[in-house]
């Protein structure tokens, strides 16, 4: 056990000598090395110890004991002696995570604390001195502060990340439907009105069916228009500004196939490594995905962080939590199967430095690894291609809500931690986080950067993962509908009417498709119940829509996979007429989970069909 820690009266008190030559004098790092970083730390915002540990040149073990002695401090040992839980609570465990500190104990009226980083203690005292009293500076390896910090107060931490988003602009407060009589009435009453009444109930349902399609087309085709523009230039950037430390999380679970993989894409960033804060966050059940990370060998800049169990299990939750352990000005979030551009990092920082703080989000463009596997995954990447390229840039340029992927997102970590971060039982956290930042008065742009990922290419899994996203699109409208003014005041008319179809339109095409397949037996000379009641121009209004509708389709899919690598034939284009209606199979299931379990995260298993690592 180690002697009392001292007490540092001054605040400005600095050790006698600097870390630099602390290091030096103790032949722990040699001067070449040392030059090397001092340099490049001259170029960016990472302390030295963070740059020397990025290269491999020190461990933690040799900052912690090298610092101690420049300080005059002592180590304290966390594994022997875990602190006292009543004072971390005085601070705060997310604050805790956050400032690399833990108040270890009180010795006659004075708190120790704990800081992996003791240089940081002069601008965090008065912080600590209003919440604990007198205080005193003691040091520990930071791995050892968050280990203590999971240990004294996992649950809390756990539930914090669950509630970070204000109630009104969550759906955790969502019930689970079965077990609500009344509602469940509720909603059982129009099928009853349908079925007394199915003429008009028919008609309804056409009416609202064709009004969402058309409103659908429209934006398409504006949004297309916005996106082949020439793009606005941006103001340049003679003078860069310091570069930043960038926080990558990644939320992982049940990923023992990919997990090393996407170790070595990572490794791949062209950015400087000490300015690199890769964090891969795991459930604490998930030991597979733990024990193939503790094989992969990770860089110094990677770390893996344990998400303690709680309520629920979702991406969002995880990244809530592990944004407390985040160190970076910009934070951004990646898939566990992703391979991104190796210069993604540069282009999104040199994008932040000349854009103004209204842009707090910046959304890159997936593409797929695996377009050539099968027919689903040629479809998927044809999707993805009239989506990334031209339809969600043109959203963006004509100023609607960009309802955000869930990957290759980069966001000022001001504006998350003013915001709450993710909504942790959204299951579609990313298209509201793209609504919530447009009702605060941020923008989210695209930028032409590229991250590539496996096409989810078999029927079952892909109909699993389609139906999360539509159930979440479901509740992200409905939270957001609770106050319709409130809403239409925040963002405006404009982007009221595009969130609406955007949001509602799409969920009714997935959803009201077999009202538009039933007459399909009209040519087989059947005859439809509705056929007799509508009127010359509604079946024209209906028939030119589909037209335009299909035409418009086949051009985004065209123009959009000839703007990609793959270059696949345009011959696939028309063969998605036979892949959207899986949509509408995983549209029911999506309703169903809305009434049974809600919040259910149906996992997608990654590393199915996967490329050499080497053709990445």
């Amino acid at each position: 056990m180690s002697s009392p820690a001292r007490q540092i009266s001054d605040p400005n008190l600095a050790p006698p000598e600097g870390l630099g030559v602390s290091l030096l004098r103790g032949r722990v790092v040699g001067s070449d090395d040392l030059v090397h970083a001092l340099s490049q730390r001259g170029r960016a915002a990472g302390p030295l110890p963070e740059a020397l540990r990025a290269r491999g040149l020190i461990v933690e073990r040799d900052v912690v004991q090298t610092s101690a002695r420049a300080w005059g401090l002592n180590v304290v040992d966390l594994d022997r002696r875990l602190p006292d839980p009543r004072l971390i609570d005085l601070v705060g465990a997310s604050d805790c995570l956050r400032y690399g500190l833990v108040p270890c104990w009180q010795a006659g009226g004075v708190t120790v604390v704990a800081l992996s980083r003791p240089e940081e203690f002069r601008r965090l005292r008065p912080m600590l001195e209003s919440r604990l009293g007198p205080v005193s500076l003691a040091i520990a390896p930071a791995r050892a502060i968050e280990a203590a910090i999971h240990t004294r107060r996992g649950a809390s931490l756990a539930l914090a990340a669950e509630n970070r988003v204000p109630d009104a602009e969550s759906c955790r407060s969502w019930p689970r439907l079965v077990d609500e009589p009344l509602l469940m009435a509720g909603l059982a009453a129009p099928l009853l009105l349908a079925f007394a009444f199915p003429i008009v109930a028919g008609l309804a349902l056409l009416a609202f069916a064709t009004v969402s399609l058309i409103l659908l087309l429209v934006l398409k085709l504006l949004a297309t228009g916005a996106a082949l523009r020439a793009p606005i230039a941006l103001p340049a950037n003679a003078q860069r500004g310091v570069q930043p430390i960038v926080s990558i999380i990644v939320a992982l679970y049940r990923e023992g196939d990919i997990a090393a993989r996407l170790v070595r894409r990572l490794a791949r960033l062209d950015y400087p490594p000490d300015l690199l804060d890769v964090i891969l966050a795991v459930e604490a059940d998930d030991q597979i995905t733990r024990d193939a990370l503790a094989l992969a060998e990770l860089p110094p800049w990677m770390r893996v962080i344990v998400v303690p169990e709680g309520q629920v299990k979702t991406k969002p939750r995880a990244l809530n939590h592990a944004l407390d352990h985040a160190r970076g000005a910009i934070v951004g979030v990646y898939d566990a199967e992703d391979a991104p551009d190796p210069d993604q990092i540069r282009k999104v920082v040199d994008r932040f430095q000349r854009s103004g703080p209204q842009v707090a989000c910046l959304q890159g463009v997936l593409d797929y690894y695996n377009p050539r596997t099968n027919w689903l995954s040629r479809c998927f990447t044809i999707e993805y291609a009239s989506w990334f390229r031209l339809v969600l840039p043109g959203i963006a340029r004509l100023g609607l809500v960009v309802p955000l992927g869930g990957t290759t997102l980069f966001f000022r970590r001001s504006v998350l931690d003013a915001l709450g971060g993710w909504d942790a039982h959204n299951v579609t956290e990313d298209a509201d986080l793209g609504i919530r930042l447009a009702r605060h008065g941020y923008r989210t742009e695209l930028i032409d950067t590229v991250t590539e990922e496996e096409a989810n290419c078999r029927a079952l899994p892909w109909v699993k993962q389609r139906s999360r996203w539509i159930k979440g699109y479901v509740m992200t409208w409905a939270v957001h509908m609770r106050a319709p003014r409130l809403l239409w005041r925040q963002l405006g008319p404009r982007a009221f009417l595009g969130f609406q179809i955007m949001f509602l339109g799409t969920i009714a095409q997935f959803v009201l498709a077999p009202v538009f397949w039933s007459f399909l037996i009209v040519p087989f000379g059947f005859s439809h119940p509705l056929q007799d009641v509508l009127p010359g121009w509604a079946v024209f209004t209906i028939a030119a829509t589909f037209v335009l509708t299909e035409g418009t389709n086949l051009a985004l899919g065209i123009i959009g996979v000839r703007r990609t690598r793959h270059r696949l034939s345009a011959l696939w284009v028309p063969t998605m007429k036979l892949y959207f209606p899986l949509a509408t199979v995983a549209a029911y299931k999506a309703l169903v989970e809305l009434v049974t379990k809600p919040f259910y995260w149906d996992k997608t298993t990654h590393g199915i069909f996967d490329p050499v690592d080497t053709k990445l």
